[in-house]
């Protein structure tokens, strides 16, 4: 039996939708951010930093969690150095290690842009569902987001 590579009408429609989506939201959170003066991205590692704060961040964990790769990361943060939001030293323990810290203007830049980040959610996602619709979504994200994550194996 020869397997059929299309898509059915309703594997396309919906994936067309959630298409609009992975490529229009960050968009937008990104136009906004750039009124802050942060780049989606940024905005993200920022984020983590805050979301994490209290546990050493290596390069390496920091990228795995804001899921981008090193060498990205490794761009991001020499912007966010130059800002004056993040510090990378090497770790005492290991000189190899490189350990990225979020200092005070960081987690004041981060305070600054949040509202604006958070809003923009808001007005674009979760502001057009339900609670439920809401609940199932995070579960609906959360089985296709396991099985592309590397770790969950």
């Amino acid at each position: 039996m020869e397997a059929n590579h299309e898509l059915a009408p309703a594997e396309a429609e919906t994936w067309e939708s959630l298409l609009s989506v992975l490529l229009w939201l960050p968009a937008a959170l990104d136009g906004r951010l750039k009124q802050q003066g942060l780049s989606h991205h940024e905005f993200l590692i920022l984020w983590c930093l805050t979301q994490h704060r209290g546990r050493a961040h290596t390069m390496s964990s920091l990228a795995e969690l804001s899921r981008v790769t090193p060498s990205h990361l490794s761009r991001i943060a020499s912007r966010l150095e130059r800002q004056g939001w993040l510090v990378r030293e090497p770790d005492p323990a290991d000189a190899r290690v490189t350990i990225a810290s979020l200092t005070e203007a960081g987690s004041l830049k981060y305070a600054e842009a949040a509202p604006c980040y958070y809003e923009t959610l808001r007005e674009h996602l979760f502001g057009r569902l339900t609670e439920e619709q809401a609940t199932q979504l995070g579960g609906i994200t959360a089985c296709i987001a396991q099985s592309l994550d590397s770790r969950a194996g």
